[in-house]
């Protein structure tokens, strides 16, 4: 069998970057739209490099930033230095038929494929259906989530490869024209084969290893192993990472809500609208429902909310509109509940749902929708829009804090700023915003999943929380991280360092960022934007309260610390605390902190009723004063009584529920409790229970 080396790899043979886009197109975008010949056989040596650890609680740098009065310059963009190779660890002295495997035609698989190839690795690409582009084509979601500055250039900030695309084909993009570019851009890659209609069976594993895939052509019975030195996971579900065991958490698991998933949407096409109609209403003079452009629109949301579907689980919410070349219009409105995307069946009767109530929206549109008299349905996606499955656990999972913080990081592959956009999880919600940022940084940590090596993860599932998840799952800010991916796979083979030794290398990610600014993408380091929030003095309460998914400011960041809290919301929290600590403390037997809950009566919410509800509450974790006070043999424990408002907010001080500095603002009982005050008091509450 032939032997080859590779010792380096050609940094210069990428494509650079591209004319920015015109300030007010992405102005109006981010306002409209809230919208082969593989090496085969071939021992593919990598180098060894030592490697110096970067800090361990490095997580917001902030040196070397761009000038304070534009964010939107990034440093010069310069080939990066090579890096002398020495010796061959065993790892990446294997015979293998890749460089790297990407999984899914996803555009964050494509991102990845591109800047693998690019950067010299051959590269397999692996898409189980008959086309690229994922969610962007068998999907049909063609509104682009895209992220601008918000400096006043409107820069876009997820450029390289995604930006490729979106200078090639713009926003609200034909379906057929995006499928044709995909396949021709990764045609005129020497180095990437691609293969459609191919199924993932299982990841190929050496301990804890990732060592390549057992795959499945369509048509044929037998399976075929394909090995390399890395595989990089774009699947929407991060299914080959879960195989290969890389841990996970499910839905809004990590904030106490497991399994609880945003809705689904299945868009749908329809002809014979008129849209010169459609955007002159919606951009009429005064019109606060929506706007439009030639090519995008979105609005209607009050006529859509007054659609009675057909099926009780479903919702039609205020559509984003999409026209195609042919006049066509998709829309992406239909929210489907229910629905398990790890259940093949349940994706289906998905689907099948969806398509029923489908033609009962075409008619309510006929009738109510200014623009759609004449409207005729079309079709629909061959593929469901699923917003949220699992979050790896990686090196770092990054938090709704770092997006709303405006936080940078020192592993940093790109930014985005995308609201933070909940959607539906049940036909009584129409979704959430929790928050707007000015800026957020991608950690490459973030891509890294623990417990497998030679692994990266790249799209919705990567290691996001599940309320940050609402932000950088969009397709942009995937490619960007799928780009970087693609990237460090050069760097990785090059010097025979795997990527869980690169997230801790600085060195390492000093060559990733140059790279990829070589590349054209956006990388730079600033000092993140103080929300106004920040200085009240009961941000730390809110910071804790918003972690469990209990508070949204909005896209204007205002959360009401000021205003009235009103007794449902108490009631709320209370439960939503004492179920997740509950829940958590499940494992510490005898000091399990049982449930307590109570009716909080109509009117105002005083201070004193907070401060007695919460230290009744807080008692159920005060297991000395439980172990004395105990009514009888096995029942459940009781909270504790007060005598008064006083004696409540002293206990609270006692179990550190309160400090010096959040008591103070408890001293006049008979105030009506702000927000401001239950969120302190709740989010003391989870954190002194958690202990």
């Amino acid at each position: 069998m032939t032997r080859c080396s590779f010792n380096s790899f050609n940094r210069k043979s990428f494509r650079g970057g591209f004319a920015k886009t015109a300030a007010m197109t992405l102005a109006l975008a981010a306002l409209f739209i809230s919208g082969a010949a593989a090496l085969a056989g071939c021992d593919l040596r990598g180098q060894e490099q030592a490697a110096e650890t970067a800090p361990a609680e490095a997580t917001a740098t902030t040196d070397a930033p761009p000038p304070t009065d534009s964010m939107a310059v990034p440093p010069t963009a310069v080939p990066p230095t090579e890096t002398p190779p020495t010796t061959t660890p065993s790892l990446f002295d294997r015979t293998v038929d890749y460089h790297v495997i990407v999984t899914s035609g996803e555009p964050e698989g494509i991102a990845a494929a591109l800047a693998a190839a690019r950067n010299g690795m051959t590269t397999l690409l692996v898409e189980e259906g008959d086309a690229l582009g994922g969610l962007f084509t068998m999907g049909m979601l063609n509104s682009l989530d895209l992220s601008v500055s918000l400096d006043g250039t409107y820069t876009l900030l997820t450029q390289g490869i995604f930006q490729e695309f979106y200078e090639a084909l713009g926003n609200g993009f034909d379906i057929d024209e995006a499928k044709e570019w995909f396949l021709d851009t990764c045609s005129a890659e020497p180095k990437l084969t691609v293969m459609l209609n191919t199924s993932i069976v299982a990841p190929l594993m050496d301990g804890n290893t990732i060592t390549g895939l057992v795959i499945s052509e369509r048509g044929s019975a037998e399976t075929k192993t394909v090995r390399s030195l890395a595989v990089i996971d774009a699947t929407v579900d991060a299914d080959v990472a879960a195989a290969a065991g890389a841990p996970y958490t499910l839905g809004g698991e990590d904030y106490g809500s497991y399994g609880v998933m945003q809705g689904v949407t299945l868009v749908f096409e329809v002809s014979g609208a008129d849209w010169d109609a459609l955007r002159d209403y919606l951009n009429r003079p005064g019109s606060t429902s929506g706007g439009a452009t030639e090519r995008v629109a979105h609005g209607l949301s009050a006529i859509a909310r007054e659609y009675k579907p057909e099926d009780p689980n479903l919702l039609f919410r205020g559509p984003n509109f999409a026209r195609q070349r042919n006049g066509n219009v998709l829309l992406n409105a239909l929210v489907i509940f229910g629905v398990d995307p790890l259940d093949p069946d349940s994706l289906a009767e998905g689907m099948r749902r969806g398509s029923e109530e489908i033609p009962h929206i075409v008619r309510f549109m006929r009738e109510n929708f200014p623009g759609f008299e004449n409207a005729v349905l079309y079709g629909h996606a061959p593929r469901l829009y699923v917003r949220e499955t699992r979050h790896i656990v990686g090196e770092y999972r990054l938090t709704i804090t770092d997006v709303l913080e405006n936080r940078d990081h020192w592993d940093s592959i790109g930014h985005s700023n995308y609201p933070v956009d909940i959607q539906a999880k049940s036909p009584t919600s129409m979704g959430t915003v929790i928050g707007f940022p000015d800026i957020y940084s991608i950690p490459f940590r973030s891509l890294v999943p623990l417990d497998v090596e030679q692994l990266l993860v790249v799209g919705r599932s990567a290691s996001f929380d599940s309320l940050p998840h609402g932000s950088a799952r969009v397709v942009p800010t995937g490619m960007v991280a799928g780009e970087a991916a693609g990237t460090a796979v050069a760097y990785s083979v090059g010097h025979a360092i795997t990527f869980r030794e690169m997230s801790r290398d600085e060195e390492a990610i000093g060559w990733l960022q140059g790279q990829l600014r070589y590349q054209g993408a956006y990388i730079v380091k600033y000092d993140p934007p103080r929300p106004a929030v920040m200085d009240h003095w009961a941000y730390p309460g809110l910071v804790v309260m918003r972690e469990l998914g209990q508070v949204g400011g909005g896209y204007t960041n205002n959360y009401r610390l000021d205003a009235g809290a009103l007794p449902a919301a108490l009631q709320k929290r209370l439960a939503k605390v004492m179920t997740v600590v509950n829940e958590r403390t499940a494992g510490r037997g005898e000091f399990q902190v049982h449930k307590w809950e109570t009716r909080i009566p109509a009117g105002e919410v005083s201070v004193e009723l907070l401060l007695v509800t919460a230290a009744r509450a807080a008692s159920m974790g005060d297991f000395e004063w439980l172990s004395a006070n105990v009514p009888a043999p096995g029942a459940a424990p009781e909270a504790r009584s007060f005598e008064s408002a006083d004696q409540a907010r002293d206990y609270l001080y006692e179990r550190g529920v309160l400090d010096e500095r959040t008591r103070g603002h408890f001293m006049d009982l008979g105030a009506v409790a702000t927000n401001g005050h239950l969120y302190t008091v709740m989010g003391g509450l989870y954190l002194a229970l958690m202990g």
